[in-house]
């Protein structure tokens, strides 16, 4: 089983899509919309000048946000299809992000610089088998005194069935989850039916790979809450603020950590 090109396809088949969603609000984006969310922009905080490594940037609405900001931003993607968009994406937004189509774990054989700040945030290690290969990723493009800074699902989260009912799910990384989805996350009803492959990963794993790679954790948070509408009967609490109705503010939906090289 090829993991990378059955995600890659799936990615790929899903940009178009998203494109066009409500949750990615391209139209706003292109107005001047930052795409970034409170608490990493919290996180982030004055970014004018540094140089900055967005690791899994989609099709780069995130990077050009940092851009925009004053960073210089280089994003990377397995989608090749995503990457030409965010190519797109930051000429039309005359911004100069700078964009890598790569394997993240190859990523070394593309680029030399190092980096003030790797950047990378929702739904972006459950795609990776092995964190201590991302680790050292991390460790490699950071600058002696460069930060981390991360902000993902919660692993209690992955735990669940769809519906948020019942578990269904390993919280250990105990191998790959193979499975067929219908639609996407930021559009159910796109007519698009797709393999993928994707890990569980524990806090534990998370924070030892980090670790034991010679970063040391600045800040861990969790929130009750996720900044994205991508849960099953969710409701919007305040705004930008979704939890599952059914279930209130019971279990942590996001963390957020910052680790310093």
């Amino acid at each position: 089983m090829n993991y990378l090109d059955i995600n890659r396809q799936s990615w790929n088949n899903k940009v178009g899509y998203h494109l066009k969603s409500k949750m990615y609000d391209l139209e706003g984006f292109k107005a001047g919309n930052t795409s970034l969310m409170d608490i990493e922009l919290g996180l982030l905080g004055d970014i004018k000048g540094k140089k900055v490594l967005h690791l899994q940037c989609h099709f780069g609405q995130d990077s050009i946000s940092m851009s925009r900001m004053g960073a210089t931003v280089t994003g990377i993607d397995l989608s090749d299809v995503g990457i030409d968009e965010a190519r797109k994406l930051a000429a039309q937004t005359q911004q100069n992000t700078q964009f890598i189509c790569c394997n993240i774990y190859d990523l070394p054989q593309h680029l030399e610089e190092q980096f003030d700040i790797v950047f990378t945030s929702y739904g972006v290690i459950g795609w990776l088998p092995d964190l201590q290969k991302w680790g050292q990723i991390i460790h490699h493009f950071l600058k002696p005194g460069g930060k981390l800074i991360f902000v993902e699902f919660h692993p209690v989260l992955w735990m669940f069935d769809d519906k948020i009912e019942k578990v269904g799910y390993n919280y250990f990384n105990d191998g790959p989850i193979v499975e067929t989805f219908t639609g996407t996350y930021a559009d159910k009803n796109a007519p698009i039916v797709q393999e993928y492959v994707n890990w569980n990963h524990s806090t534990s794993e998370v924070l030892n790979s980090l670790i034991s790679n010679g970063l040391q954790i600045l800040s861990f948070d969790e929130y009750d809450y996720s900044p994205y509408d991508i849960l099953h009967n969710g409701e919007e609490i305040k705004p930008k603020k979704f939890r599952a109705k059914h279930l209130g503010n019971k279990f942590p939906l996001v963390f957020s950590l910052v680790a310093k090289k």
